[in-house]
């Protein structure tokens, strides 16, 4: 038990590290485009953590569950609404100043 913890405390860290190494290196162009990909994976994993959430497993699984779900849903709106800002930012502009 103890050392699948530490196994997925490990891959966790890993992760997040790689993660933000291939963040930190995509050129500010292609960022919209990076948005619109992990917020389909945020909707899978917000899928994941409702199967978790919902499943009959013991009480701490579903606890964490409801975090998940709750994460992962603040994670997809929030995603959608900065994607959305960041779309508007290529729309042509009418002339008297109007988008």
């Amino acid at each position: 038990m103890e050392t699948n913890v530490i196994f997925g405390l490990y891959i966790f860290t890993l992760a997040a590290f790689l993660g933000y190494q291939v963040i930190s290196k995509v050129p500010a162009l292609l960022h919209t485009p990076l948005m619109s990909a992990t917020n389909a994976i945020s909707g899978i994993s917000l899928v994941a953590s409702l199967v978790i959430a919902g499943g009959k497993y013991n009480t701490l699984a579903t606890i964490l569950g409801t975090v998940a779900v709750t994460s992962a849903t603040i994670n997809v709106v929030g995603g959608f609404l900065i994607t959305d800002r960041m779309l508007k930012m290529f729309k042509k502009k009418e002339k008297g100043g109007k988008k």
